[in-house]
């Protein structure tokens, strides 16, 4: 027991830190780039790249069908590995090549600006790219070879922040910029082929074994709560930057989308921890749930402390970290981005708490809730914004919305018998308490320090009890 414990924790931190490592890198490059791009175009070409990269990164993450999880639960549990390896590389080319389509639709659906259909066109390309490329990073996930990704993907984002050089200083053309991003990603797609995996896949046997259309439908019949639970997420996150486009100032969508720049960053170390905590979960329910259990309340405890770490950086630093990066032409971002972080004070745990749902093989479930909280986000934002025109509103929406899907996923959990509602009520007591505390103490003693005297005293009262149950325990033993 002791081994397999120790070959989880090191899977589990070997495989996260490439994950986390990886994406923090690229993000910090890809901010830079984006920063560039603020700096250097005007308001209304900046806007209409952040549209029409909108709409093409949710067009892409539909294409995925969201079938990761279902990929990474399958290959784990059989012996047919080359098979549904190539059923899933076949699904994701098609899926890529169709939504390309559908990207193409909807820029020329939803908006007449000549610069943004171009834009859109050309961006929803990395579409047939991105799918085919997303095939080798769930296969790496699953195989804990994240570091092969990591690698591939720093490539690209050095050779991005080339770019971004190149557009501070020569000012080139929008247009071309783009075209420049999409030689990027195909070069990518071919460092993929050639060294993304440990044993090397021709893309070329794949196509031509052809491609089963009634098995494809199939599939995705079998498994459509997957496809409904990414799709879901997908316009969660989107959708307020669309409705902000529709409803409110064009500038306003610049606003929304540096703080949801900010806060993608701040949720790279959830998403990617869960993604090396998914088949853990996995393989745990299957041998010993209590393990399972305890290991889940240990890891919901560290995602806690990091929502609540990170809001208060935000809530303490964004005006001054917003107008010295992005410019002082955004200096009203920096409360909206406030507002936006509320969100990632549930949101680490919320998934987790999807994760252990989908390992326990209730995805339905989780479709039913990711759409009861879609709804209620896009109903709380367009009746706010009936009465209210303010992009406050889209972000209360977002953060009331995750809210009750925090709390329905805690009712099942407890109905589970993973949890107990006592265990919910000091969670969300902790975090409210914790939250009025940092407020008043902010408000009190004005100083750029308390953020970190506040978390120094957190640490040490942590560290206390911690070892005080270890004597405890020892003490008993």
């Amino acid at each position: 027991m002791t081994i397999s414990m120790n070959f989880m924790k090191g899977k589990l931190i070997g495989n996260s830190f490439w994950a986390i490592v990886s994406s923090f890198f690229q993000n910090i490059i890809y901010s830079l780039f984006f920063i560039v791009i603020a700096r250097t175009y005007s308001t209304t070409e900046f806007s209409s790249y952040i549209i029409a990269n909108t709409l093409y990164g949710m067009v892409m993450s539909f294409s995925s069908l969201g079938l990761s999880q279902w990929f990474i639960r399958e290959i784990r549990q059989t012996d047919f590995r080359s098979a549904l390896i190539v059923r899933f590389f076949k699904i994701q080319i098609v899926s890529g090549a169709f939504f390309y389509l559908v990207n193409i639709l909807l820029c020329y659906f939803l908006y007449e600006a000549t610069l943004v259909r171009n834009l859109s066109l050309l961006l929803g390309i990395n579409i047939l790219f991105d799918n085919i490329i997303y095939v080798f990073k769930t296969i790496n996930i699953s195989q804990y070879h994240q570091k092969r990704s990591f690698v591939i993907t720093s490539i690209e984002a050095l050779l991005k922040l080339f770019i971004a050089f190149m557009i501070f200083y020569s000012n080139m053309n929008l247009l071309f910029v783009v075209s420049m991003l999409i030689a990027l990603r195909f070069l990518t797609l071919y460092l993929f082929l050639r060294y993304g995996l440990v044993e090397r896949i021709d893309l070329r046997n794949v196509l031509t074994e052809g491609i089963n259309f009634r098995e494809m439908v199939k599939v995705l019949y079998e498994h459509i709560y997957f496809v409904i639970i990414g799709s879901v997420s997908v316009i969660y996150w989107s959708v307020g930057s669309l409705i902000a486009s529709k409803m409110l100032h064009f500038d306003r969508v610049a606003d929304y989308e540096i703080s949801f720049k900010l806060f993608s960053m701040a949720e790279i170390v959830p998403v990617m921890v869960s993604a090396s905590v998914f088949p853990i979960l996995v393989d745990k329910g299957k041998t010993n749930p209590v393990e399972r259990n305890s290991f889940f309340k240990k890891i919901f405890f560290a995602y806690t402390g990091y929502g609540l770490l990170v809001f208060t950086f935000i809530y303490s630093y964004a005006g001054f970290l917003i107008p010295n990066i992005f410019g002082e032409k955004y200096i009203q971002a920096s409360a909206f981005c406030v507002e936006m972080f509320l969100t990632i004070i549930i949101f680490p745990t919320a998934l987790l708490q999807a994760n252990l749902l989908v390992s326990m093989n209730m995805e339905k479930t989780d479709m039913w809730l990711n759409l009861l909280s879609l709804f209620l986000n896009v109903f709380i934002a367009l009746l706010g914004l009936y009465f209210i025109k303010q992009l406050s509103v889209i972000n209360y929406a977002i953060f009331v919305s995750f809210l009750c899907f925090h709390i329905a996923q805690d009712i099942l959990l407890v109905r589970a018998g993973v949890t107990k509602i006592s265990s919910s009520l000091i969670f969300y007591g902790g975090i409210l308490f914790l939250l009025l505390m940092f407020h008043f103490i902010s408000i009190s003693i004005s100083s750029p320090y308390i953020f970190f005297i506040f978390w120094i005293i957190m640490l040490v009262t942590v560290l206390t009890f911690y070892r005080k149950g270890i004597r405890a325990k020892s003490v008993i033993a």
